[in-house]
Parts: structure tokens; sequence; C-alpha cells
């Protein structure tokens, strides 16, 4: 059975995810089944540097070539990881699906006069480090096909987890929420539908020192402020229409102090963490009725499937629709955006398109990535 490596960084910035996974095309359809899973947390320096280049600053080729550097270094030790655990040997694996990091991301919809993104990676080092054949920069094929070079994973959620005859969706809840829509008549369709995880950890590491709020326990401490919530959702991102991608480039801390400063009033810190928990699953619910009101299923992938207290803001946004992780569905929540990478590295050596033209609006279906042979 086929065996590739899937990489994933996410806009959360908690730390890196590989799987190792069988991955095969048959008559009935995708095979995929995830043997091995390792997440090695993203050093502190390193973070602070990622988090850094989101933001203008001096000498940002110099600090972006070294963040490089050490993102590889892990991404090879972490890969070396799981083989080990896996008792494979590198030989073995067809290829590496690498994400990088994404450190800046401006597509069409962004206003930009030159839309552009940024991940952080290089497929040669990464390569030579491992003896695996590497296949990374899958964003920038679409967005030269003039889509949004995001969310790239629908045509993969959509060979996992589409139900014949139902009418599904899934969420990835990272740093930026995205929603895939898998309609009963085999349609696809999906887009970024706002912040995920990125304001909560980033309000709770401002206040609490932790890199995110586990469970969602600070925020069930706190109250939901109806203004402020009112002022955040007023943000014009959320009444676009797909297709449509984000990131921190738009949600980031000075957006959360500006609608903060606006409101004019000094709110407790844990009311601020339940009003962005609000924040987060009312805009889920709100672009799954606007897009897919008869949606039937929603299974959850990413770190916010493991927020019970959002998990469950989720189910009472949405009473008739079975909110579930996709656990449920037979992949656990933090494998499936590293198997969507693996899953394109073989759809790269295959020469089958990665990306879904009603998703991200580009020309056409495209070969996404480049490759990097290792020998």
């Amino acid at each position: 059975m086929p065996l590739y490596v899937g990489l994933m960084s996410g806009t959360s910035l908690d730390g890196l995810d590989a799987v190792l996974a069988e991955i095969d095309d048959r008559a009935s359809g995708l095979h995929c089944a995830v043997r091995a899973h390792c997440h090695a947390p993203l050093p502190d320096d390193l973070r602070g540097a990622l988090l850094a280049l989101a933001r203008r600053g001096d000498d940002e080729l110099h600090r972006a070539a070294l963040a490089t550097r050490a993102l590889v270094g892990l991404a090879a030790d972490t890969v070396a990881a799981l083989l080990a655990a896996a008792g494979v040997a590198a030989a073995e694996v067809r290829a590496i699906g690498s994400h990088g990091q994404t450190v800046r991301h401006c597509p069409p919809a962004a206003g930009v006069a030159q839309p552009y993104t940024v991940q952080l990676d290089d497929g040669a080092a990464l390569a030579e480090a491992s003896g695996i054949d590497v296949v990374c920069d899958f964003r920038r094929r679409d967005l030269a096909a003039g889509g949004q070079g995001a969310p790239l994973v629908p045509a993969f959620h959509a060979a996992c987890f589409a139900l014949a005859g139902q009418e599904v969706a899934v969420l990835n809840l990272g740093g930026i929420a995205n929603l895939t829509l898998l309609h009963a008549d085999g349609r696809v369709a999906g887009f970024d539908c706002g912040p995920g995880n990125l304001l909560l950890d980033l309000w709770c590491e401002r206040h609490l020192g932790r890199r995110y709020d586990e469970d969602g326990r600070w925020a069930m401490q706190g109250r939901v402020h109806g203004a402020l919530l009112q002022r955040l959702l007023a943000e014009p991102y959320f009444a676009l229409p797909p297709p449509k991608s984000s990131g921190r480039d738009l949600f980031h801390a000075g957006w959360l102090d500006a609608q903060l400063d606006a409101l004019g009033e000094r709110l407790a810190p844990a009311d601020v963490q339940a009003s962005l928990l609000a924040l987060t699953a009312t805009t889920v619910a709100d672009a799954l009725r606007a897009q897919a009101a008869r949606t039937q299923a929603l299974y959850v992938c990413g770190g916010g499937a493991l927020n019970g207290a959002l998990m469950r803001a989720l189910a009472a946004a949405l009473p008739a629709v079975t909110v579930a992780s996709t656990a449920e569905a037979g992949l656990a929540p933090m494998q499936v955006e590293a198997a969507a990478f693996a899953w394109l590295a073989h759809a790269h050596l295959q020469r089958q398109s990665g990306n879904l033209p009603a998703v991200t609006g580009a020309h056409g279906p495209r070969v996404l990535g480049a490759l990097y042979p290792a020998r």
C-alpha cells in the first residue's frame, strides 16, 4: 500500500502535525488510513519569529530565512520520529506533502492590487534531510490560476466524509475556521468563514499566559457581552460571499484591540473570552445557514474540536444539525489536515488536480505543488 507523510502547521501556530498515511485510489473511492501521528510543539523562539513575520518589520528576508531553516529542521526531526514510531523506513514512503507555515495571505478578496500568499518552507532542504521526495508550495499554483489559494482541503474532505444523498459539512477549527459543504447532489463548496481559535488563543495568552483555553473553561467563567459581539460581527468579511479566505492579515491583535477601544467600555477579560467564543460559533452557524441551510451533520476537526465549550456552543447555535468530531466519521480531528496534505502529495505524483475551482475561484482544476526529489 503506498505510504505518504503529511505535514501541517496552521494559523494557530500551536505545533507541527505529521501523519503517516496509506493513500490509494480505488474503484470504490479514495482509500486513506492513518498509520501513525506525531505532534511537535513549536519552540517558543520559532513561534515568536513566525508571529513577528505575520507583521511588517525590519530585515524580513533574513528573519524569514532563519525561521524557515528552523521550521524545516523541526519538520525533518518530526518525520524521523514518526517513521521510527511506525517502524517504517524512509525508502518505503513515496513522498512528503508539506504545507509549510503561512505568514502572509493576501488573496484577491483582500482588495490588494497584486494578490499573494507566503508559506515558509524549503522542499530541497527537507528532501535532503529526510531522504524522501517532497511536494510543497501548494497554494501559489491555485493563486496563479486566479483562485484564493485556500482552502485546499475540501476535495479531501469530500473524498473522506461525503455521504450519498445527505447534506454534510466539515468544519476545520484551526486558527481560522473553514467550512467544506458536501451537498447531497455531489457538489462541493468551501470557504474560510472567520476566526476559529486565533483570537481565543491570543486573548488567553495575553491574560493567562497560556497558549490556549483548555476545553474553553475560562470562556465558561465569563458572560457574552452583547454589544461587543455585535461589533465583532459587523466586520465586513463575514458578509462577503464565497469564494473567500482569510488569516492573520485580517484577524489579529490590532483588529481585536480596535473593536474593544471603539466599544468604549472596560470589560472583564473572561467576558471578552466568552464573547470571542460566541463570535466563532455564531459566524460558523451564520455561514452554514446562509450557504447550506439543509445541512444534516457537521463534522469538526482541528484543535477547536477538543474545546468542549466551543463544540457545545456550535451545537446550541445549530439545533437542527448533528455536531460531532470527525473521529465519529473515521479520522481523528488532529489528523485530518495533515492527512489532506499527504493526499495532495499523492495527487501531485498522479498528475491529478488538487484544487476545486468552485471553492477557490480558480480558472480551472490544477495540479498543485512543486516536487523536490530526494535523489
